[in-house]
């Protein structure tokens, strides 16, 4: 049996090491742009930080949020948290900054699904917030080099497409004090970024980027390298294993403020690259001599960090002694003559090289340190204890060694013990514990914040002091003091049967540092009534779970419409309104979502025949099962035995989930049973595939091969036209009869991954397409086969269903329903 694969692996000792001084020896920089996690360059972004120590960014606009997730069932916000510490993770490998447009839940820059036009995007997202956004994230990492990760191209996403004009809009722009001229005010200066580059194709290239060159320090190359990034992109299914070999990235020069050939070297070409560059370049200025002087001894420091390697004890005395001359050197920019904008910029530099010295010192002294909070869920008006930890593990002693515990403001901090020690040997750790108070109002958790609590571990060696900056293993959150759940979260109300009562049960969690009582309740609709009214829960202990059962009834003249009932937990004159929903994963740790602990209710006509049987055939992408279920369908999920070997003909239909055919490996061997299920009356309904989920045509009854490249075959437009074209089929009439209503307030989407070409047996149900597009006719197929019938949907019922979109419930329970 062979051995699978593994990914490359660049961590750990003089690995580590080599990443941290590796940076030292270049002052150049260079920025990556993108629209969604998993849209960086990740083998061109190894290449460029962790073999040639340039200092990389990566900045991406959204948090994914309108994509898939192929490791669970979130989506939406849960998903682009996900989506986001993926992100998080997978730039710690490639050891590149990243940054996001995007900064809270609901931020406007948001993946609102997949769009065809740039204009569209940058309209949704506000094109004044996200460009001033871009064109901040600019002018703070003040890159050299500028490479967006995709063209303006009509078979490209329209986010894609979105970024890339900003980001080419940008090169100029940055440079321009009129352009967000607030940017000044806050001390934030212009920059002019050197070139701008587009990716490109090997007949047509200024610069091809060896990324399949193999580094012996970390036992790869640099695609492997940037695939083990990519690996972390889990939820999107992305990471591929490639062999050792030579291959190439290309991208053409599109802007440039310096001379250039038709052929470059690198991207860098022209510019300043290491520090006797830029020796050279202020020493030609009026004042620049001293620190001209200054950048050339850095040249000599970076070199002789690098030759001093793989010896800990000497790299870290030469990188300190680095340090002490980016002091000097820091002095003499301040001291000098030199023009304004030079001085910013050699600040910035400086700066840069001293968060690296920062780094390279602690991985040359072996120096651990960490944040060890007495827990990671805490509540409003808490108090616990952080302990923050330094550790020597090399053979050097350090001095003068101080701990400090950053806190949001309003916070408390008081140290238990003293925060200095005079020295830290071999082996030996020292440590001080805080006692942390969290204010009564404090913010509940937000995500797509900095870490709340951080440490700074100050230390003294050869002459330096040198600062390790801290964060936790794991996100600290504040939570509700009672986080609720609702379950249901979303249901239908039937207004042909307003007097059904509505089962809710709401589950209570207590993170209450220890026993606590509250009352809960609901807060429902005007002239809605709720059994109990209120019902008091107590505590024994942190973590505790308790569930309490209501009922709700409706006004019995309820209007179709939307409604909402929120879970209430008071007590001690303090109210929550919140749950929080645990996001954990082994490859991203735990984070949670907060957000509130309501019930959505969608009220609607709806006609559920009787006694419905549905077999459903999940894929994990989906949980329309559980609203069927709401509904009154019979649905039971079947497993890999009950496919290939229960009693199939006891269902009324089975309905396959999304991509069903690529994630359920029993499905292919038993589609001949699907088929005989179908042949011998049975209603069998498929949803969506990509080619890539081992769809082929000859899995229908009759052929149905899908559209491709996959983003032409889509409608993006969720209010876009719907023309019936079978108006007298059944499945627009029983149960159900379905209006042109039906296609209103549909989210995100129409459909996706269309079929291209199908037997003549299929009858088209509807045409629909993008404004100024051909229409789809084979978006919604369907055909007797034997008794019964096989119908084809891409139409994107995963979103709208838990949405609760009227139109699409009623379509897809009149297509699960056997018609006549």
């Amino acid at each position: 049996m062979p051995i699978a694969p593994e990914t490359a692996h660049a961590d750990r000792g003089v690995v580590d090491l080599w990443k941290a001084i590796k940076p030292l020896t270049t002052i150049a920089s260079a920025m990556n742009t993108g629209a969604h996690p998993d849209d960086e360059h990740s083998s061109m972004l190894a290449y460029l930080s962790l073999g040639k120590g340039v200092d990389t960014s990566s900045v991406i606009a959204n948090r994914g949020e309108g994509g898939q997730n192929e490791i669970g069932s979130e989506l939406g916000n849960a998903l682009g948290i996900i989506r986001t510490r993926e992100l998080q993770e997978a730039s710690k490998i490639t050891n590149i900054h990243l940054e996001n447009l995007s900064e809270k839940i609901d931020d406007p820059i948001f993946d609102f699904g997949f769009s065809k036009s740039p204009d569209e995007t940058l309209q949704k997202w506000g094109e004044d917030v996200a460009y001033e956004k871009l064109i901040r994230r600019i002018r703070t990492l003040r890159p050299d080099v500028v490479i967006p990760a995709f063209l303006n191209e009509p078979s490209t996403h329209g986010h894609h497409r979105a970024i890339n004009v900003i980001t080419v809009r940008a090169f100029k722009d940055a440079a321009d004090p009129n352009v967000f001229p607030q940017h000044a005010k806050e001390g934030l200066a212009p920059w002019q970024v050197k070139k701008l580059y587009l990716p490109a194709k090997e007949q047509d290239y200024s610069v091809k980027v060896p990324v399949g060159d193999y580094d012996e320090i970390y036992g790869a190359s640099y695609v492997q390298l940037g695939e083990e990034s990519r690996f972390m992109h889990k939820s999107q299914g992305m990471g591929r294993h490639y062999d050792e070999g030579p291959s190439f990235n290309y991208y053409k020069l599109d802007q440039s403020i310096v001379e250039t050939k038709d052929k470059e070297a690198d991207f860098f070409e022209g510019i300043a690259y290491s520090f006797d560059d830029l020796a050279k370049d202020v020493a030609s200025q009026s004042g620049g001599e001293k620190v001209a002087g200054e950048l050339k001894k850095l040249q000599k420091d970076a070199a002789e960090v690098i030759a001093a390697y793989p010896s800990f004890a000497s790299v870290a005395k030469e990188a300190h002694e680095m340090l002490a001359d980016v002091e000097k050197a820091t002095v003499a920019v301040e001291a000098s003559s030199l023009a304004t904008d030079t001085k910013t910029d050699l600040r910035h530099r400086l700066g840069v090289k001293k968060s690296q010295l920062n780094k390279a010192s602690a991985e040359a002294l072996s120096l651990v340190t960490k944040v060890k909070p007495e827990t990671t869920e805490l509540v409003a008006g808490q108090t616990t204890k952080v302990t923050v930890t330094a550790y020597n593990g090399g053979q050097a002693k350090v001095g003068k060694i101080n701990l400090a515990l950053n806190v949001p403001k309003g916070w408390q901090a008081k140290p238990q013990s003293t925060t200095s020690f005079s020295s830290l040997g071999y082996n030996q750790t020292v440590k001080t514990t805080f006692d942390v108070t969290v204010p009564s109002d404090a913010a509940l958790f937000q995500p797509y914040a900095a870490p709340a609590i951080t440490a700074d571990v100050s230390y003294s060696f050869a002459g330096a002091t040198a600062n390790s900056h801290v964060t936790p293993a794991d996100a600290i959150a504040v939570l509700p003091s009672f986080s609720m759940v609702l379950s249901p979260n979303a249901t239908v109300l039937n207004t042909q049967k307003p007097e059904e009562p509505i089962p809710v049960k709401v589950t209570v969690k207590n993170y209450n540092p220890g026993a606590a009582k509250t009352v809960i309740s609901l807060d429902v609709p005007k002239g809605w009534s709720v059994e109990p009214q209120a019902a008091p829960l107590a505590f024994e202990a942190k973590g505790e779970t308790k569930s309490v059962a209501f009922t709700i009834k409706a006004d019995a003249s309820v209007q179709p419409d939307k409604y909402t009932v929120t879970a209430v937990a008071s007590g001690s004159g303090k109210e929550s309104r919140h749950g929080a929903q645990v996001i954990r994963y082994p490859h991203i740790g735990t984070t949670y979502f907060v957000q509130p602990a309501t019930l959505a209710i969608q009220a609607f006509d709806l006609k559920v025949p009787e006694g419905l049987k549905v077999g459903y055939v999940s894929s994990g992408f989906d949980n329309i099962d559980q609203y069927l279920s709401q509904l009154g369908v019979n649905v039971t999920n079947l497993s890999a035995k009950d496919i290939e070997s229960g009693d199939l003909d006891q269902y009324d239909t089975i309905v396959l989930g999304i991509r069903a055919y690529g994630f359920r490996p029993e499905l292919i061997p038993s589609n001949a049973r699907l088929l005989k299920y179908v042949e011998n009356g049975g209603n069998l309904v498929v949803q969506y595939h990509k080619p890539e989920d081992k769809w082929k045509p000859e899995l229908a009854p009759y052929p149905i091969k899908i559209g491709a490249p996959l983003i032409q075959w889509r409608v993006t437009d969720e209010t876009s036209k719907v023309t019936v074209l079978a108006s007298d089929h059944a499945l627009f009439h029983s149960p159900n009869k379905i209006t042109e209503k039906d296609w209103d307030n549909w989210i995100q989407d129409r459909s996706a991954y269309n079929p291209s070409e199908w037997g003549k047996e299929f009858t088209e149900l509807i045409s629909n397409g993008d404004e100024g597009e051909k229409e789809f006719t084979g978006t919604y197929l369907t055909a007797k086969y034997g008794k019964g019938t096989y119908t084809y949907s891409s139409l994107v019922w995963y979103r709208e269903i838990p949405s609760l979109v009227p139109g699409a419930i009623r379509l897809f329970v009149n297509m699960i329903s056997p018609q006549q």
